[in-house]
């Protein structure tokens, strides 16, 4: 069996030099990239199972890079970044990443929430092959594409807001908990707050809205959080 591979973006030698001495101990094939643009020649060139992105870097930076990989890849991506502002995590996990985390941190930590995030990858992989379309009046979800169709057209989401807008589709006319939101699309282990919720719905919503669809299938249950209403084909 082929080990994975990971791929590492950050200028800092030093830290890059840790990581992937870690993750090679770990049984992981590492590749590194100093720079956004290196990272995207290199993602063109070569298929990655997870990339590790830092925000802060010369040139383009992690935001960018994160922006571009999912205009038309699914990697999973875990961001790391010096800053612990809550806007920045938020911003981080909108544009398509994975998981955020703040340096310092132990690379034992960063180990576990790579092989999260490789579980997570894989189960969603498993249950979007087992799934069926889903079709309501002017709204497609097509799981094993990973697509989503508002009146025939492809509408571009990310993975995450692909995965919620899919989990709240699965379960029409049921509300559910941000904080279950946040277990059943982020997992169990992921350490960020119920507004992450909130700013996938919100742009949810604006996406659909956009693309023509006549009414808003995601409703706020006060006092509990979001349940999917749809009209029926």
């Amino acid at each position: 069996m082929s080990k994975i591979q990971i791929l590492i973006v950050d200028d800092e030698w030093n830290l890059r030099n840790l990581l992937r001495l870690y993750l090679m101990k770990n049984g992981f094939e590492v590749t590194e990239a100093a720079n956004g643009h290196e990272a995207l020649h290199l993602l063109n060139q070569h298929g990655y199972d997870l990339i590790i992105l830092d925000v802060m870097m010369p040139g383009m930076d992690g935001w960018e890079v994160c922006k571009r990989i999912r205009q038309t890849m699914q990697i999973p991506v875990i961001m790391l970044t010096a800053r612990t502002d809550t806007k920045d995590k938020v911003q981080g996990l909108t544009i398509g990443a994975d998981d955020y985390i703040v340096k310092p941190f132990e690379p034992d930590e960063l180990i576990a929430r790579v092989f999260a995030l490789l579980r997570r990858a894989q189960s969603n992989e498993e249950m979007s092959a087992s799934v069926k379309q889903i079709e309501y009046l002017d709204l497609e979800i097509l799981p094993e594409a990973r697509l989503v169709k508002v009146q025939g057209q492809a509408v571009d989401f990310t993975p995450k807001e692909f995965d919620l807008l899919h989990f709240f589709a699965e379960h029409p006319n049921r509300a559910y908990t941000r904080e279950v939101c946040l277990e059943q699309v982020w997992g169990i282990d992921f350490l960020g707050d119920t507004r992450t919720v909130d700013t996938h719905v919100k742009n949810l919503r604006e996406k659909l809205r956009s693309n023509g669809l006549p009414y808003s299938p995601i409703q706020t249950v006060w006092g509990v959080g979001y349940k999917f209403e749809p009209v029926e084909v």
